[in-house]
């Protein structure tokens, strides 16, 4: 632990590619664009799976599984669908591989598949296809299902956790009779996301819609939420998308009403990734490493016994193990590492790097004086807590640093957010601070794409709560009819 780390304020990329090194969360693998998720990287996802799985099944979504591979002319049934991920899809062309007269392996170009297979870059096409066979009338809907999968979407320039060639997701697909319905569906998902995200992960996000560039290939409308990095540059989150008709049509998906007319059914779908990880560690954690909110983190508490000898160290573990029964009964989970291999200071190092909200430290002395020392990852602060007191101070402390990551994240978006009125403002805040620039803009497509030429700033969102605003667009000067969020982005 005696590294020297890269700061976040020298260089941010360096600092967040050596802090999942450091936090042991993930790791390039030999296969370009993809990674190896690690176990502790894994257990944060698995904790995020859990919390949403539970949200998707409230609302009455079903889990179901569909097959990896699509058809290629399963994708050339949606034109926008196609033209929107044809550039990051992977082919599979032959089924089989054979030694060669060197010994060498190669394809077996007598195997070759009578149509090409997609590995799927998202599921759309291969699910309408099942959901025309499930959908006769309207007693099959609404149609609500979610799945947990892999998908592949080609990437040359990569970022762990926040862009791979493969990457691990959940994709919801859901059919309705009425397009009010749908809508409504979408719009349910992306208020489960950002509760998900400012109440588990501590990230506060904007709700909004994407201009019409930045839509799902494929859809009527995308919904999205979107956060701040401590860089100043965005991250979009998490997207739902209200489908309208055109997957139904597409694949002939028509239901039967109460007087027997047949009509095409209305769609949603909505997903988010292990992005979210990078999202976690982007807005919290510092130069010690990794801070975890304590509703997401694997370990919520670490304690460390310090003694000289065995008697001592037996002392302080059956006094632990009282303390850690109490807390796990409460759903608090505890790690008691009395691993003899590492000392005491390696391990306060090592929980710090690994983001673990609680670190409780007892030896000989608190022992007699029937105390413990107590410190919060979020402030780095220590106290000397009564042991009778111990068990209600670390449930109130797990809620304090879960409040206060969200507060100090929420302050920094608000001195992060700007307002500006001239494209010169505009260039000058992207240039310098960055964040979230709050302007007036035309609503056309092609002073989108020049203030991106120019800045590298793109619209995030136009956001959903923001009140009607009329002005004149920062770069053209033609009428606007409300204020949207731009920023550099992931």
């Amino acid at each position: 632990m005696g590294a020297k780390y890269t700061k976040r304020s020298e260089d941010y990329s360096k600092w967040y590619n050596e802090l999942i090194e450091r936090a042991d969360l993930a790791e390039h693998s030999d296969v370009r664009g993809c990674m190896v998720i690690k176990p502790y990287g894994y257990a944060i996802w698995e904790r995020m799976k859990e919390v949403l799985d539970q949200k998707f099944k409230a609302t009455g979504h079903d889990n179901a599984y569909f097959p990896l591979f699509i058809p290629k002319s399963y994708l050339s049934k949606e034109a926008e669908h196609v033209e929107g991920f044809a550039k990051e899809c992977a082919v599979v062309t032959h089924y089989r591989l054979k030694n060669n007269e060197e010994g060498e392996v190669v394809v077996d170009p007598e195997a070759k598949l009578e149509e090409e297979l997609i590995v799927r870059p998202t599921s759309e096409t291969i699910i309408w296809k099942s959901f025309k066979n499930w959908i006769q009338s309207y007693r099959d809907l609404p149609l609500k299902i979610n799945q947990w999968a892999n998908v592949v979407r080609w990437e040359m320039r990569t970022r762990l956790f926040l862009r791979t060639a493969e990457f691990l997701w959940q994709e919801g697909h859901t059919a309705h009779t009425t397009k009010e319905e749908a809508v409504e569906a979408s719009e349910e998902m992306l208020a489960i996301y950002a509760d998900f995200a400012e109440n588990y992960m501590s990230m506060p996000v904007v709700k909004g819609i994407k201009t019409a560039s930045e839509r799902f290939a494929g859809a009527e409308e995308t919904y999205c939420i979107e956060a701040l990095m401590q860089d100043g540059k965005a991250l979009q989150a998490g997207t739902s998308h209200f489908l309208g008709q055109n997957f139904a049509k597409a694949f002939d998906v028509k239901f039967a009403d109460q007087n027997g007319d047949r009509s095409y059914v209305w769609a949603s779908s909505w997903g988010v990734s292990t992005r979210l990880v990078g999202g976690l560690i982007m807005t919290h954690s510092d130069d010690q490493g990794l801070v975890l909110p304590p509703r997401l983190a694997p370990i919520q508490v670490a304690i460390v016994p310090i003694y000289k000898n065995e008697e001592q160290r037996e002392a302080i573990a059956k006094k632990v193990e009282v303390l850690s029964k109490v807390l796990r009964n409460k759903g608090i989970s505890v790690k008691f590492d009395d691993d003899d291999n590492k000392r005491p200071g390696w391990k306060f190092a090592e929980y710090e790097a690994k983001g673990v909200p609680v670190r409780v430290a007892i030896g000989p002395r608190d022992l007699e004086n029937n105390n413990a020392e107590v410190a919060r990852r979020d402030t780095r602060e220590k106290d000397i807590v009564s042991w009778d007191g111990l068990e209600l101070y670390i449930e109130n402390l797990l809620t304090e640093i879960q409040e206060n990551l969200l507060s100090r994240a929420h302050k920094f978006r608000e001195e992060n957010t700007t307002s500006v009125d001239t494209f010169d403002e505009f260039k000058q805040v992207i240039a310098g601070k960055g964040g979230f620039v709050s302007a007036h803009w035309d609503g056309t497509e092609a002073t989108e794409q020049k203030i991106k030429e120019e800045t590298k700033a793109t619209i995030r969102c136009i956001p959903k709560d923001i009140k009607g605003e009329s002005g004149t667009c920062v770069y053209s000067g033609e009428a606007s009819a409300g204020r949207v969020l731009f920023a550099k982005a992931y």
